[in-house]
């Protein structure tokens, strides 16, 4: 794709209020694993000449906020966490997530030939779009063409299908007709896909928004109107999306009645209102009007007592791209080097975000996957990128003595939000300060502006991140392959390219040579300072107790509430 999963979470960063993104944060200001319900309700027992009154069910409602306008539910044509979050409760794609478990979705069950490259899917027979049209095979099949239809302009199709479905690539570029893409309806509830090579992680895959079917006829019907309204959607998920356009700043979701496995959705109801101010948010939790609120620094401090304080873990990666292009500076390796050790992370993690979120010493996050031997990712691969001064100061005058300066000027990209500000002004700071000559200047810019400045490659130094598509490194990892469309920024490494090519093809079907070669690839990204971790994220939160069984996803969207309850306070 061209831009990228609205890593972006990425800069409204921290509150769990965030603007929106890959892994995290789809309630504004609240990002948490559990939701809950404010309003217990108390009714007589029903029963007569008792005199007494019993705590009846509660009520199966949760209100919760979010932190912006929902800007695309097309399955197609999301990039974004919000309308990830949204699409994930109101499809089924051939599987979900459940607890980070890939669970039976539309699909029952499936069959992979020998050579790992023709994947058969049985299709549950009694699965029906809102409207009562059956979902069938033909639904994947449209979803899935119209997602590398070039005339469709999508950027998640090609990202998330080239190089994995037979001639996904050749398609977008219009070099192929779009019925040639690996995928066929056998009949209506059997679908069979044919991939470029072995892809490990493709189960996983499919639980992801640009994978859900489509309707058709739906689709066609509604023209440019399709999903720009709740008039204007058909669901197959465990929740509608009602009351909703495009630039609602509330809505909600409802049980749907007509959900092939509606017995197991027990919550009739989510409210939702756009809330951008963590104060705010806060306030609306203690006067028991919503049921989930994100902290801020300062609000951790004050609620980190509080009984229902919360702290969850999180996958997504934050970092400095350093655009190769943009100056002679940073297309110097020493340059970048000094740079990326040159400021205090941990101060950053405890002082600013003060959130939870984790130092980052890598590119690929802990506690996300485990190599062959059963060892986490990170553990593996060890500190790759630490905060070190002195040595980014001998490495800053070495590149200067390079390049042939005594100082350098570079302009910082990041985002506007007042949470945001405060790092941008933190991480200049520290640059300034540790790199003698070094002047930044930053220009912060509202949300679409800076994803535009970076689809252009127009700027220098940028604060981005990432959160995970599916459950594999390469998720990671593939975002600095030469002329990549996360890329942006110049990297490129030939024999950095390669290892990941053979991770997707030759050794598709052998794990521990694919692993080897990511550690590998991740240590050539440390030498070559292609960007400059700074932190894994958490989130801090106020949850009410009374909610059961929402669970957080390491990829996708964030928050998965088909099992979720209301249960009775204590």
């Amino acid at each position: 794709m061209k831009l990228k999963k609205v890593w972006f979470l990425a800069l409204a960063l921290m509150l769990g209020l965030f603007l929106a993104a890959c892994s995290g944060g789809d309630d504004g200001g609240d990002t948490s694993s559990e939701g809950g319900e404010d309003t217990n309700t108390e009714a007589d027992s029903g029963e007569e000449d008792t005199g007494e009154e019993e705590a009846s069910e509660p009520e199966q409602v949760m209100n919760f906020i979010n932190g912006d306008t929902i800007p695309s539910m097309d399955a197609s044509m999301v990039t974004d966490e919000y309308g990830i979050q949204f699409l994930g409760a109101t499809m089924d794609g051939l599987y979900r997530l459940k607890d980070g478990e890939v669970v039976p979705g539309i699909a029952t069950d499936h069959e992979i030939s020998e050579d790992g490259t023709t994947w058969t899917f049985t299709l549950r027979e009694d699965a029906k779009w809102s409207n009562g049209d059956p979902v069938t095979a033909h639904d994947f099949v449209y979803s899935w063409q119209r997602a590398v239809n070039p005339d469709t302009g999508s950027e998640y199709g090609p990202y998330m299908m080239g190089g994995v479905i037979k001639n996904a690539t050749a398609v977008n570029s219009g070099d192929v007709p779009v019925e040639e893409l690996g995928v066929k309806a056998v009949d209506d509830y059997t679908f069979e896909v044919t991939l470029e090579n072995p892809v490990p992680y493709f189960e996983s895959l499919t639980t992801f928004a640009t994978y859900y079917p489509l309707n058709q006829k739906f689709v066609e019907e509604q023209g440019d109107k399709y999903a720009t309204s709740t008039d204007t959607l058909v669901f197959n998920g465990p929740y509608t999306l009602d009351n909703w356009e495009s630039t609602s700043s509330s809505w909600e979701l409802n049980k749907n009645a007509d959900y092939w496995d509606a017995e197991t959705v027990k919550l009739e109801k989510m409210t939702y209102e756009v809330v951008k101010d963590p104060q705010t948010a806060v306030d609306l939790y203690e006067s028991g009007e919503i049921d989930r609120a994100g902290l801020s620094s300062d609000l951790v401090d004050q609620y980190s007592t509080h009984d229902d304080y919360r702290v969850v873990p999180e996958t997504s990666l934050f970092y400095l791209k350093l655009n190769q292009t943009g100056s002679d500076a940073l297309a110097n390796v020493n340059i970048r080097k000094a740079i990326s050790k040159a400021f205090d992370k941990e101060a950053l993690v405890n002082e600013i975000l003060n959130n939870g979120s984790l130092v980052s010493t890598g590119f690929v996050p802990k506690d996300f996957v485990q190599t062959p031997s059963g060892e986490d990712f990170r553990e593996a691969n060890g500190d790759l990128v630490t905060h070190d001064v002195e040595e980014a100061k001998a490495l800053w005058e070495k590149g200067l003595e390079e390049i042939g300066q005594d100082s350098v000027t570079l302009e910082f990209l990041a985002g506007d939000s007042e949470t945001a500000k405060t790092m941008n002004e933190y991480l200049a700071n520290q640059l300034q300060t540790n790199l003698p000559g070094l002047t930044v200047e930053l220009k912060q810019v509202p949300f679409e502006q800076r994803l535009d400045l970076d689809t252009n490659m127009d700027y220098q130094i940028q604060f981005a991140g990432w959160g995970p598509d599916y459950l594999d490194p390469y998720t990671f990892l593939n975002l600095w392959l030469t002329d990549g469309g996360n890329n942006k920024m110049g990297f490129s490494n030939e024999k950095y390219d390669s290892l990941l090519e053979e991770t997707a093809t030759t050794l598709a079907q052998d794990p521990e040579a694919r692993y080897a070669n990511f550690l590998e690839a991740e240590k050539i990204l440390a030498e070559e300072a292609a960007v400059a971790p700074i932190y894994q994220s958490a989130s801090a939160q106020l949850v009410r107790p009374s909610v059961q069984d929402v669970y957080v996803n390491a990829f996708g969207p964030t928050y998965e509430y088909k099992w979720a309850s209301v249960g009775a306070e204590e």
